[in-house]
């Protein structure tokens, strides 16, 4: 009951799930849905083999160099982030136990 009346946090077990849930499963999960929606739906594949073709044969090779390490250093920002976010969350729960445990 305490659970349902948010008198109890969510352990940090269930930030653990979470967190790897985002950092690892949601990448590829619309990675996949892109891939789907590029194969079922022939508007969505056109947009984006047009839009690749403009954007790549508009920059030479130093600057498709740089496009794709600036999309890989972004992903990793992300995961950074991602990670950062869930080791406050925990760390927080740590210190909310601790302050509890005191009062007691």
């Amino acid at each position: 009951m305490d659970f349902l009346t948010f008198k109890s946090f969510i352990s940090t077990e269930a930030l653990i799930i979470f967190y790897y849930l985002g950092a690892i499963i949601m990448p590829v999960g619309i990675w996949l849905l892109l891939t789907w929606l590029l194969r079922k739906y022939k508007l969505f594949n056109t947009a984006y083999e047009s839009g690749k073709e403009i954007i790549w044969k508009s920059l030479n090779r130093k600057q498709q160099t740089k496009l794709v390490a600036f999309f890989v250093t972004s992903f990793m920002f992300m995961e950074l982030f991602w990670r950062m976010f869930f080791e406050f969350l925990i760390a927080y729960m740590q210190m909310r136990d601790a302050l509890l445990q005191t009062q007691l």
